[in-house]
C-alpha cells in the first residue's frame, strides 16, 4: 500500500439549509482504487463536489500532506485533483482533439506547453479517441464520451483522478472496457476515487470500498470483503452472488 494521499475527516457539506454529508471521514492511499457505492441520493456526488472544491463544506481535507480545506477548485486543480462529473461537460460543438487539449491546462500553468506526449498517452489508453480525434464531441457514442471526459482529465497528469459514475447510461460491453481501463490506469500511479452505483463492477476493480447511505459511511473495508459482506450482497449484489460457483 502507497503512501496517504488524501484524507478527509469529519467532512460536512449542504445545499443550503439542507445538509448531506454528516460528518464522512475517508482515505485513498498513493495508486490505489478507492470506490464509494450506494443508493441514488446517498450523497456520492456530493462527496465528490465538496473534495473538489465545487461544494463549500465544513472539516478537514488533507490532500498530499498539506491541508487544502480553504483552497479554492482551481487551486485544488493545479495541485492534482481531477473530477470527470456525471454529466461529462464534453463540448459538443469542437471537435475531440480539441476537448482533449482543454483538460492539458495545468500542465501549461506549471510550464509544460508541449502537449503532445500527454495526448499520445491519452490516445495509447483510447485509441478509439485516436480514430474520432478530428469529430465533434456531440455526435460520440455514449461510450465514447465517457472515455473522452476521462482521456481530458487524463491530459492534465492528475495524481488523484475523481470519477463520478463512469457506467452510467452506458451499455453492459462498453462498462465492462471502461472499467477494465481503470483497473489499467491504476498500473500508471494515478489514485482513483471512483462513485458508483454499478457496486458489482466497482467492487472488483477496486482495493477499498465505502458504502455511503443517506450522508453517512455505513461500512468500509477491502473491497473483496465488501463484496462478501452479506449486507452489500443483499442490498446491492443481489442472492446470486452470495451462492459459491458450482
Amino acid at each position: 500500500m502507497g503512501p496517504l494521499l488524501l484524507e478527509a475527516t469529519n467532512l460536512h457539506a449542504a445545499y443550503g439549509r439542507a445538509e448531506v454529508l454528516h460528518g464522512i471521514n475517508l482515505k485513498a492511499h498513493k495508486g490505489s482504487v478507492v470506490t464509494v457505492i450506494g443508493p441514488n441520493g446517498a450523497g456520492k456526488s456530493t462527496l465528490l463536489n465538496a473534495l473538489m472544491g465545487v461544494l463549500p463544506s465544513q472539516g478537514n481535507i488533507v490532500y498530499a500532506g498539506r491541508g487544502i480545506q480553504l483552497q479554492s477548485l482551481e487551486e485544488r486543480v493545479m495541485q492534482g485533483i481531477a473530477l470527470v462529473p456525471e454529466t461529462r461537460a464534453l463540448f459538443g460543438s469542437m471537435p475531440v482533439e480539441d476537448n482533449l487539449l482543454l483538460g492539458a491546462y495545468r500542465q501549461v500553468r506549471l510550464g509544460r506547453k508541449d502537449s503532445s506526449e500527454s495526448l499520445e498517452s491519452v490516445y495509447t489508453t483510447f485509441p478509439r479517441l485516436k480514430e474520432r480525434r478530428s469529430q465533434l464531441a456531440g455526435t460520440l457514442s455514449g461510450g465514447e464520451r465517457q472515455m473522452l471526459a476521462v482521456g481530458r482529465a487524463l491530459m492534465g497528469k492528475p495524481d488523484l483522478l475523481m470519477l463520478d459514475e463512469p457506467s452510467l447510461g452506458l451499455a453492459p460491453l462498453v462498462v465492462r472496457e471502461i472499467f477494465k481501463t481503470i483497473a489499467g490506469l491504476r498500473a500508471t500511479g494515478v489514485t482513483i476515487l471512483l462513485v458508483e452505483q454499478n457496486a458489482r463492477a466497482a467492487l472488483e476493480v477496486a482495493d477499498h470500498a465505502y458504502v455511503l447511505e443517506m450522508g453517512e459511511i455505513a461500512l468500509e473495508g477491502p473491497a473483496r470483503e465488501l463484496a462478501t459482506d452479506p449486507r452489500v450482497i443483499d442490498t446491492y449484489l443481489g442472492a446470486a452472488r452470495a451462492r459459491p460457483p458450482g
